[in-house]
C-alpha cells in the first residue's frame, strides 16, 4: 500500500465511571465476533470530537452523558493493517434513555469493573479499551480545549 491509499480512522471514545463500574458497550466486530468496547465511533462531518464521542454514546448506550475532559490520545494499528487514532474522553452519565434503540451491531450496553473488563481479554475489542481505562485510573486528564478547531 502507498501513502496515498493509507488513511486511518479517526475515532473516539468514552470513559463514563459510575459507583466504580465503567460502560461499555456489547457489539458485533467485524461481522461474526462479540466483543466489548468503550461506546466508540467515527468523527461526521462539521463535528466536533466532543460532540462525536457525546453523540456515539447516546446512540450505542442510549445514555445522555456530558464529557469534561480528555483522557488521551491512542495511536494503535489493528493485525489486518487498519490504522486507529482514538480520542478519549471521560464524562459522566446524566439520563438513560430507556427506550432507545441501540444502534446496528449493538447487543447491549453494560456496566462492569476494570477487573472484570481485564478478564475479557481477547473479547476486547482492541487494547485502547483497556488502556483508556487504565489511564484514566491514574488521573490522566486534559482540558477540552486542548484542541483548537480552525
Amino acid at each position: 500500500m502507498n501513502s496515498l491509499e493509507w488513511t486511518p480512522h479517526l475515532t473516539v471514545a468514552t470513559i463514563i465511571e459510575r459507583d466504580g463500574r465503567f460502560l461499555l458497550v456489547e457489539e458485533y466486530a467485524d461481522g461474526d465476533d462479540l466483543v466489548y468496547n468503550q461506546p466508540a465511533g467515527h468523527l461526521d462531518e462539521h463535528e466536533t470530537l466532543a460532540a462525536a464521542a457525546i453523540r456515539e454514546t447516546l446512540e450505542e448506550t442510549a445514555w445522555e452523558v456530558d464529557v469534561n475532559t480528555i483522557v488521551g490520545i491512542y495511536y494503535w494499528t489493528h493485525p489486518r493493517g487498519e490504522t486507529f487514532v482514538r480520542t478519549c474522553f471521560a464524562g459522566t452519565a446524566l439520563h438513560h434513555h430507556l427506550d432507545q434503540p441501540l444502534d446496528h451491531g449493538i447487543q447491549r450496553a453494560v456496566w462492569l469493573t476494570r477487573e472484570e473488563i481485564a478478564l475479557l481479554g481477547p473479547r476486547l475489542r482492541s487494547p485502547m479499551v483497556l488502556r483508556c481505562i487504565d489511564d484514566y485510573l491514574a488521573g490522566k486528564r486534559y482540558p477540552l480545549d486542548f484542541f483548537s478547531y480552525l
